[in-house]
C-alpha cells in the first residue's frame, strides 16, 4: 500500500481512438488505428486506477480535418487530449509508430447490366419467346476512386443452364470483382424469359 502512494512512476497505457473523417467522400486505404499507447508517470495509485479503467474509457477523436493531405496522425494533438483525461498524471509522450493514414476520394458509378443472349443455350427445337427481362438493369458501386474506374462500363451476365426448354426464372450472381472497400448495391440479378417450342409448318 505504502508502494502505490509514491510518486514517479512511468507507465505505458493503450487508450481507445477513434478517427473521424467525412465518409460520404473519402474511403480510407488501409485500416485506421484503434487505439493508441501513451505514457504517462505519476503515483502508484492513479497509474493503478487508470490501468483498469481505461479499457472501459471514451475514445480518443482524431478529426481529418483534409482526407486528401492526410497520411500520419499528428500525435501532438492527441497529447493535448490525453492530458486533459488523465489530470492526475503527466503525459510524456504519445507512441506513434502505427498512425499512418491514407485516403482517397470516394465516388459511385452506375453499371447497366446486360444478358448474354448470343450465349443462352436452348434445347434444339425451342426458342426464346420473349423478352429477356433483367432485374435490377442497372447497379451502382460505390468506393475509392482508384478501384471504381477499373470497374466495366457495362456487365455481362451468362445464363449457365445447358439445354433450356422451359421459361426460364433465376438469380444469378453478378459478375464482380470483390473488394472490402466497395459498396455494391445488388450481388445478384434475376433474369427470366419465356420458352416455346419451334413447330415446324406442315408440309404443302
Amino acid at each position: 500500500m505504502n508502494v502505490l502512494n509514491k510518486d514517479n512512476y512511468s507507465l505505458k497505457l493503450n487508450y481507445p481512438l477513434s478517427v473521424e473523417y467525412d465518409q460520404a467522400a473519402y474511403v480510407p486505404m488501409q485500416p485506421l488505428p484503434k487505439q493508441i499507447s501513451v505514457n504517462v508517470s505519476g503515483d502508484g495509485w492513479s497509474l493503478l486506477q487508470k490501468s483498469w479503467l481505461n479499457f472501459n474509457a471514451n475514445p480518443v477523436v482524431y478529426k481529418v480535418q483534409n482526407p486528401n493531405e492526410a497520411t500520419v496522425i499528428n500525435p501532438s494533438a492527441l497529447t493535448a487530449q490525453i492530458t486533459e483525461l488523465f489530470p492526475n498524471l503527466r503525459v510524456n509522450y504519445v507512441v506513434s509508430d502505427t498512425f499512418e493514414l491514407s485516403f482517397e476520394p470516394k465516388i459511385r458509378k452506375i453499371i447497366p447490366i446486360r444478358v448474354d443472349s448470343a450465349g443462352i443455350n436452348i434445347r434444339e427445337g425451342y426458342v426464346i419467346s420473349s423478352l429477356v427481362n433483367v432485374s435490377p438493369s442497372l447497379i451502382s458501386v460505390d468506393g475509392p476512386v482508384s478501384l471504381i474506374k477499373s470497374y466495366p462500363d457495362t456487365i455481362r451476365v451468362s445464363v449457365p443452364t445447358p439445354k433450356i426448354q422451359n421459361n426460364y426464372d433465376e438469380n444469378l450472381p453478378i459478375p464482380l470483382p470483390a473488394s472490402p472497400l466497395v459498396e455494391v448495391s445488388h450481388r445478384d440479378v434475376f433474369i427470366s424469359f419465356e420458352v416455346a417450342q419451334y413447330l415446324t409448318p406442315p408440309p404443302l
